[in-house]
């Protein structure tokens, strides 16, 4: 049975429709990874296409496992944002492999935090932030919005309204260190990624992924001005 004129290119119409949305889904499938930083290969198993920019990754996991995550960022090259957090040892973080020449520290934003977080999105491609108090979902929208226009990856310390997912510690074991002895042999860390139901998991050794502290540098200060052994920071209050 031959269908009406007007019902043909109803379909035709339909058909075309159908066909413009998976072209639309399929550029942005690939964009979603390409526009991405690239994480050390002990985290593949959780994030294949790594970090994508612009999105917000709640950590309930410690400072250890945000560093890691940091390092593989950091190693190619890409500049680094660290606020709220006054116990960020910077000796640690270059033990990963955070550069911390490209490190910008801002320990106490104070009460306005938000207000600094969005301004270092907009000169810094990733960020991790330990908030003071947990945001409400309207001004946790309009970060996300102002996230995504610049490009900038958010790793949250803690819960937050909208994230991309959370990466969890499930179990931590420590091997080679007595009771106020011994050297860390190995530190290894049951980790899973929860994303819209979804779940994966991956057990990584933090202490294989020390690099060489050599490498170290200073933190950079306004003004491009950088002091040695990690003396250097943003907006430190006394």
């Amino acid at each position: 049975m031959s269908l009406p004129a007007s019902s043909t290119s109803a379909a035709s119409a339909g058909e075309q429709l159908r066909e413009l949305q998976e072209r639309i889904h399929l550029l942005q499938g690939r964009r979603n990874r390409e526009a991405t930083y690239a994480l050390l290969p002990a985290f593949s198993p959780l994030l294949p296409y790594g970090l994508r920019a612009g999105a917000v990754y709640s950590l309930e996991a410690p400072l250890s496992v945000a560093m890691a995550l940091l390092a593989g960022p950091s190693a190619q090259g890409h500049w680094c944002g660290v606020t709220g957090i006054p116990d960020f040892g910077t000796e640690a973080a270059a033990g990963f492999g955070i550069s911390l020449e490209r490190t910008v520290l801002v320990p106490d934003p104070g009460e306005r935090w938000l207000v600094t977080v969005s301004a270092l999105a907009d000169v810094l491609p990733l960020l991790l932030v330990r908030p003071p108090a947990l945001a409400s979902a309207g001004h946790a929208s309009r970060l996300s919005s102002r996230l995504r226009e610049r490009g900038c990856t958010l790793l949250i310390l803690g819960p937050w309204p909208q994230a991309e997912g959370i990466l969890s510690v499930e179990a931590s074991r420590w091997e080679g260190l007595g009771d106020g002895h011994g050297h860390l042999r190995s530190h290894r860390v049951d980790l899973a990624w929860s994303q819209r139901g979804k779940r994966r998991k991956v057990m990584v050794d933090l202490a294989t992924l020390h690099a060489d502290p050599t490498q170290a540098g200073g933190l950079t200060q306004p003004g491009g001005v950088t002091q040695p052994g990690g003396a250097g920071l943003l907006g430190a209050r006394p």
